[in-house]
């Protein structure tokens, strides 16, 4: 038989299990007494197998505090950021009013020439015209054709928000708008006015409902509550 063919010994015998090395050292590392999140995770050696139940409820406890904390930035960032949050934001910032609020349209009354951006909620109306560029204001006991019951305001420092919405809230100021007994005495129907564009670029920024008649100056007393 060759002796080329036989291998030579080892120089010493190989391991049968390698130890775990500390990261950046060079001795063997040491089963650690628990596991957190923020250590290298090393197998404990199994004497001390039940060492891990406390850091497995330490490990599961930061896990759902990151997932709730996780989400309430989430929710905040879609809150703020969702589509037609620009939409919402007009809308919220109008400030509706539908009850009289001082101070009034000044006495004595009748006065004409009152322009609309003077209107004031509880004011009545003779042979109203909603496209009119002025009104008279009669008191409400005497016969009139409509009155203001609610309006709603956008701020000076929003934009446009086109004809269509301003029409849907201007629906809307109207069903929030809150009668007395006494409109039960007429015939009535809501009527609506908004800015178009122009006057909007002219600082109108009024979404106004009246309850109007029909048929003339029929009305003769206060419907508000």
């Amino acid at each position: 038989m060759n002796h080329q063919d036989i291998p030579p010994k080892p120089a010493s015998p190989p391991q049968t299990g390698s130890v775990p090395q500390i990261q950046g050292g060079t001795g063997p590392a040491p089963a650690p007494e628990s596991v957190t999140w923020s250590q290298p995770r090393h197998d404990p050696a199994p004497e001390n197998h039940v060492n891990r139940k406390p850091a497995l409820w330490k490990a599961l406890l930061v896990t759902v505090i990151v997932a709730v904390a996780g989400s309430l930035v989430w929710l905040a960032v879609w809150l703020n950021s969702s589509p037609g949050s620009e939409v919402a934001k007009n809308d919220a910032q109008g400030v509706l009013q539908t009850a009289v609020t001082p101070p009034a349209t000044p006495q004595p009354l009748p006065r004409e020439g009152v322009a609309p951006a003077a209107y004031a909620i509880g004011d009545c109306f003779k042979d109203f015209d909603p496209q009119a560029l002025a009104s008279t204001v009669v008191p409400c006991d005497t016969g009139h054709s409509a009155q203001l019951v609610a309006t709603l305001r956008y701020p000076d420092s929003a934009e446009y928000p086109g004809a269509e919405s301003l029409k849907a809230k201007a629906l809307q100021v109207c069903q929030a708008a809150k009668l007395g007994p006494a409109a039960k005495q007429f015939q009535l129907n809501y009527q609506r006015t908004f800015p178009s564009s122009t006057s909007w670029e002219s600082g109108d920024r009024r979404v106004d409902c009246y309850v109007a008649a029909d048929t003339g100056n029929v009305i003769n007393a206060n419907v508000l509550p």
